[in-house]
């Protein structure tokens, strides 16, 4: 149903470093670059980082957040992990969930720009 999402950054070349880094193990790498966008995926840039002038880091949680599959839970533990090292927040450790129609594997993170963006992997039955 949802063919791409973007979220806005102050910083686009330091986004970008970033989020190189955090995606890598979900597989998803940076396939365009533009002068105020730049867009991750597999084979189709699904997750796009566009620059807005003067935009600053969200206080606290935004509200709303963006899920990214991962392929298993390692994947997802290696997304935390990574954004914590590049400098974004924790905001909900990689751990078993209960979802609404299903349990789940995922962790929550704040990127550099105050974005809360989730990796999710579903176990086999």
């Amino acid at each position: 149903m949802i063919d791409h999402v973007s979220i806005a950054v102050g910083d686009l070349a330091r986004a970008a470093a970033f989020y190189e880094a955090v995606l890598a193990p979900l597989g998803l790498t940076r396939l365009v670059t533009r002068e105020r966008t730049v867009g991750f995926g597999k084979r189709y840039p699904e997750f796009w980082l566009n620059l807005r002038d003067h935009h600053h880091a969200a206080p606290g949680d935004p509200g709303a957040h963006i899920c990214l599959r991962a392929a298993d839970e390692e994947a997802v533990r290696s997304f935390h992990a990574v954004a914590l090292a590049g400098g974004g927040r924790d905001s909900g450790a990689p751990g078993p969930r209960q979802a609404a129609m299903t349990t789940y594997f995922g962790a929550f993170i704040l990127d550099l720009d105050g974005n809360k963006i989730e990796a999710v992997t579903f176990p086999a039955a």
